[in-house]
């Protein structure tokens, strides 16, 4: 039997596609991210399923759309009838352990890390790393313990609204965005990340290793180094600087949209500072890359690079990434190094989901999901990315849609920071953009937002809707099929069907029932 490939799946948590320079970004910002694409696939046009962390991540564990797996709030749970990408790998062999430095991932109960032999995290109060392994059973006790108080701490100010308006305080979020950990700790990681992956090579492991990373060292708040700052943006002043002081310390403005258009010179210093952050990264990213093909490690490990979201700085009058579909949230990187299957230095054109980054790892190891054969989840040789280098026979035929579910927590800081914006832009409503070939409609409710030639205009900033009539009917049709057969198959769904004997026992090994 052919040996199974490890995986190695790295997310850039709110990395912008537009902000790397080998997606035509004209600042150098992503030197070794471009050498490692280079000499792999990568998608042109990947879509996140959702434009914010959780829902994200939760499509990539799953393979389905938000409208399905419905974890779109923070205070979302998992339901245990869709196993994750970790529990199909754990229970088909792999050792599972992620290093993680997102605290929505490493520190909130949502049921994302199941099927982890191993969850390493680095942010909040009480990080966990891999040398913690080798403590003393007292320590581990007390350090398990003294988790289990500030796990317990973290998601109550998470769950609860006035706690979490008021952790976003300018007085407050210096502290806890500096001192506990907030984007956890990116060089750290990327050196525990290095030493445990030579060390399974050194051993001879005979499980297949399946690792997950998340990095956020490009998310807010902006604290790049003086020397990378002066790289990306030596032309700013004491003014930007006093405004990225004051921008970084209030925390309720990041997902804020605003009502006027933001001046030029304040969006300039964002990009100034968060493009810095993208090359910082990018060096200590740079560093695993290297290792993994100096090691040889990376001769038998499929590696998929990607963002679960990006970031906006003003566009369409939004920052951050809770309310809006646009391609600055949505439009994300993704490169895929496997060259048994993905051909070296290949670009793809289509449209394609990063919800199937599920279905392409278990079609790379040779593992079925247990799901049932009539789920269209379960056919994972039609899904694997694998099959969009051929457009014409890849499944979903260049269509593919986003959801944004109005995330309530920031829902409430709106009522209490600008109340009037909350119906103005109708910020309760659901957001959702589809695209078929070069054309992307944004809807918002049941409302066209607008129809936008994505290709010849990537900033989204011309509608075209009304020349294109018969154009925004056939995809408005598109979209409502799409969401209908994604809200099928949610597992309260009545018209969901019975499990299959085998199904069954596939989620009794994975634990589900008894």
């Amino acid at each position: 039997m052919p040996q199974k490939p490890n995986i190695l799946l790295i997310i850039l948590d709110t990395q912008r596609r537009d902000h790397l320079s080998i997606y035509g970004h004209t600042q150098e910002t992503s030197p070794e991210f471009d050498v490692f694409a280079a000499n792999a696939t990568l998608f042109e046009r990947a879509i996140s399923p959702a434009q914010w962390t959780l829902p994200s991540h939760a499509s990539m564990f799953t393979g389905l759309y938000p409208s399905t797996h419905g974890v779109t709030q923070g205070n979302g749970q998992l339901s245990g009838s869709y196993p994750t990408l970790a529990e199909i790998l754990q229970v088909a062999g792999y050792h599972t352990v992620a290093f993680c430095n997102n605290p929505l991932l490493g520190v909130l109960d949502n049921g994302l890390r199941r099927g982890f032999d191993h969850f390493f995290n680095y942010s909040g109060a009480a990080p966990v790393r891999p040398r913690d392994m080798t403590r003393s059973r007292l320590q581990r006790e007390m350090a398990t313990n003294f988790r289990r108080f500030a796990y317990g701490v973290q998601n109550r100010f998470a769950n609860n609204d006035a706690l979490f308006r008021i952790s976003l305080h300018p007085l407050l979020t210096p502290m806890w965005s500096r001192y506990i950990n907030f984007k956890g700790n990116t060089a750290t990681s990327i050196n525990d990340v290095i030493a445990y992956l030579g060390k399974h090579q050194a051993g001879s492991a005979e499980q297949p290793l399946f690792t997950f990373m998340n990095l956020m060292g490009v998310h807010l708040p902006y604290r790049p180094p003086q020397d990378y700052l002066k790289r990306f943006a030596p032309d700013l002043d004491s003014r930007s600087y006093s405004f990225m002081r004051r921008f970084n310390a209030d925390a309720a403005r990041w997902p804020s949209p605003v009502d006027e258009p933001t001046p030029e010179w304040e969006r300039h210093t964002l990009d100034g500072f968060y493009d810095a952050e993208i090359a910082h990264q990018d060096y200590h990213l740079g560093r695993l890359l290297r290792s993994l093909k100096s090691s040889g490690a990376l001769d038998n490990t499929m590696v998929i690079l990607t963002a679960d979201h990006g970031e906006g700085h003003g566009d369409h009058n939004f920052f951050g990434h809770s309310f809006v579909v646009y391609q600055e949230l949505v439009h994300v990187p993704l490169v895929v190094h496997y060259p048994e299957r993905f051909a070296v230095g290949k670009r793809v054109a289509t449209n394609v989901s990063t919800r199937r980054v599920f279905h392409t790892v278990l079609e790379a190891a040779g593992v079925k999901p247990p799901l049932d054969e009539a789920d269209p989840n379960a056919n994972i040789g039609a899904l694997t990315l694998a099959n969009a280098m051929n457009g014409h026979k890849d499944v979903e035929g260049d269509v593919v849609f986003s959801e944004a579910f109005p995330v309530n927590t920031y829902i409430h800081v709106m009522q209490h920071h600008k109340p009037a914006l909350v119906g103005k832009l109708k910020l309760r409503s659901i957001r959702r953009g589809v695209y078929m070939g070069e054309h992307k409609l944004a809807m918002v409710g049941q409302e066209t937002e607008g129809l936008f030639d994505v290709s010849n205009d990537p900033s989204e900033t011309h509608d075209v809707a009304t020349q294109n009539a018969p154009l925004v009917s056939d995809m408005q049709r598109q979209l409502k099929h799409l969401v209908t057969q994604a809200e099928l198959q949610r597992a309260d769904s009545e018209r969901q069907g019975e499990v299959s004997a085998e199904v069954e026992e596939n989620l009794r090994a994975l634990g589900y029932i008894e």
